[in-house]
């Protein structure tokens, strides 16, 4: 039955075209912002997924530029002892040199000494990075490497530890050697066995910090590729296919067009009802 009323098929095919303008505004959106969730209502399994993953890749990206000044400060106190140890190592030769000598030779050996001395007290003023000095003191220093989530949404964070290297009490040691009052073959040797002994401190001290350097790096490296897969992982879930949006548009654009002129046929029949009247 037919009625100038009551088109059904106007109806029917403006429902069609609404539903079709509708896909197409979502995919037009997707398209431009290159997501297919943008909120909860999208998919909100996924959008807050997304998100907890998003703001956990945000906190690890913190923690890794922290890291990158932790690793710099660590880096130079590491050079410093390593340097100190090269001082020590000339200082302990130069002891061994004196060793049996005269008081003339002990005198200009304890002047070489002395210069010593002086450099390892200039290395440790200088082995600081962004005002952290980790040579001049043996304090536990804790470095926050990442976070981790438990139950019901706690989150904690991950540490590493290492100790400070106290520089300065190589320095007050080897400043105590004082060759000039030497007299005796025994007290040369003790003198010997010091430079030693202060050697094996900053041999110890190097080797510590090298190895909360390599710690730190390690971190470092997990941290981004932890980051890239998060990154990764957000993307896979809210990132929309562009090939697939693309391929839906054009199919949209020519339903759209479709529907028109559907809608355009189907307004014109109740004037083909009064043609019958004429």
């Amino acid at each position: 039955m037919s009625s100038i009323l009551t088109n059904n098929s106007a109806m029917t095919a403006l429902q069609t075209l609404q539903t079709i303008n509708k896909g197409l505004d979502q995919t037009q959106g997707r398209i431009s912002s290159g997501l297919k969730i943008t909120s909860g209502k999208d998919n909100a399994a996924y959008f807050s997924i997304s998100e907890t993953m998003t703001g956990d890749s945000g906190m690890y990206k913190a923690i890794d530029e922290s890291l990158t000044l932790m690793v710099n400060s660590v880096s130079t106190a590491r050079l410093g002892s390593e340097t100190i140890k090269d001082v020590a190592q000339e200082f302990a030769e130069r002891v061994a040199f004196a060793q049996g000598g005269t008081a003339e030779v002990r005198a200009d050996v304890q002047a070489e000494l002395d210069e010593l001395v002086a450099r390892i007290q200039t290395t440790i003023s200088q082995s600081t990075f962004n005002g952290a000095n980790l040579v001049s003191g043996s304090a536990t220093v804790t470095v926050v490497t990442g976070i981790s989530r438990g139950s019901a949404g706690s989150v904690t964070t991950t540490t590493i530890t290492f100790q400070q290297q106290d520089l300065g009490a190589i320095l007050s040691t080897l400043s105590a050697v004082d060759l000039t009052a030497s007299s005796t073959t025994a007290l040369m040797e003790a003198d010997l066995q010091t430079a030693e002994g202060a050697l094996d401190a900053a041999i110890a001290a190097a080797t510590a910090l090298g190895i909360a350097e390599k710690s730190i790096e390690t971190q470092k490296e997990f941290l981004g590729a932890l980051t890239d897969k998060l990154d990764s992982g957000v993307g896979s879930m809210v990132d929309a296919n562009m090939e697939e949006e693309a391929a839906r548009l054009q199919s949209l654009q020519v339903q759209q067009q479709l529907a028109t002129q559907s809608l355009s046929i189907a307004n014109q029949a109740p004037q083909n009802i009064l043609s019958l009247f004429r």
